[in-house]
């Protein structure tokens, strides 16, 4: 009696299904399943590496300045350069220690500065946090959506298109890729974004970022509604805010995102301008997006 083994599998997700026939004279006379379970991530991806994306215009950029402290570093606090910067050493799309400025070579200190300060604060010490910020002063959310950029670059004044020039013109597109250069090396945990005062007014605004969050996503082959979305506040009326009436606009985002988040700018210090925070208001501002995300993750520990 001849007997051979005929050997298949295929992938379902990210479990592989092999299965053996035993083949006695021609006819098989039994079938065997068995099953593995792969990782679904490339060998290097390390899972204790969070990146958070930022983007916004002015306030998420940077505006006031920082100060000695707000450079202090931490090995486990990192951030990806968005421009080349060769007075700071910086080359698009590397990896060093956070530091102001951490939006391009002239900014400022930047809500991202102590989101990431607080939550290495507080995460265990093999977690190391990476953000990467994109973000241009003055803007309008249109800047960040492909489908209108264009013709709102057209119409936008000359400054706003040099800023947007560090970024070939494509804000969308230079987070883009270099978010998916940070998945090589970790995991997308948040994106924040500071961004209305320019859309003051503007009843469609949570459906436009909604439209730039969905479309980022699915870009960056991500479930849909899997990463939260925390969104700051603008200088309020208590501060003589000039864009106040935006915050119930942006505190309307959680109906249209389901994992959108608030972060109160109430009682962050602003400064006579009525549009921009203080420096001691960026580390106020950045630390409260710094403790959402700590609840949010506190599900991990």
């Amino acid at each position: 009696m001849g007997k051979s083994l005929m050997v298949w599998a295929f992938v379902f997700g990210l479990v592989t299904v092999t299965g053996y026939y035993l083949i006695a004279d021609n006819k098989p006379s039994f079938l065997v399943f068995t099953t593995e379970l792969g990782t679904g991530v490339q060998d290097d991806i390390d899972p204790n590496f969070y990146v958070f994306l930022a983007f916004g215009q002015s306030n998420m950029e940077g505006f006031s300045p920082y100060e000695p402290k707000d450079q202090e570093t931490s090995e486990r606090f990192l951030m990806m350069a968005a421009v080349d910067c060769p007075e700071l050493e910086r080359v698009q799309g590397k990896w060093y220690q956070a530091s102001a400025p951490i939006t391009r070579c002239n900014t400022g200190i930047s809500p991202a500065d102590y989101f990431g300060k607080t939550l290495v604060a507080k995460l265990p010490s093999h977690i190391k946090v990476g953000v990467i910020n994109v973000s241009v002063g003055g803007t309008r959310i249109e800047l960040f959506d492909e489908d209108e950029r264009e013709s709102y670059l057209q119409n936008s004044p000359d400054w706003l298109k040099n800023t947007a020039s560090h970024y070939n013109d494509s804000p969308y597109d230079r987070l883009l890729s270099l978010a998916k250069e940070a998945q090589k090396k970790g995991v997308i945990k948040g994106i924040l974004l500071h961004q209305g005062e320019s859309n003051t007014g503007d009843a469609m605004w949570p459906m436009k970022v909604k439209k730039v969050y969905d479309r980022l996503l699915q870009d960056l082959n991500l479930p849909l509604d899997s990463v939260p979305l925390l969104a700051g506040e603008v200088v309020g009326e208590e501060q003589g805010g000039k864009c106040a009436s935006m915050n119930p606009i942006i505190q309307s985002l959680p109906r249209y995102i389901p994992k959108a988040y608030v972060i109160s700018s109430k009682d962050c210090e602003a400064i006579d301008d009525g549009l921009h925070f203080s420096t001691a208001g960026y580390r106020e501002l950045g630390s409260r997006y710094g403790v959402q995300m700590l609840e949010l993750l506190n599900e991990l520990y």
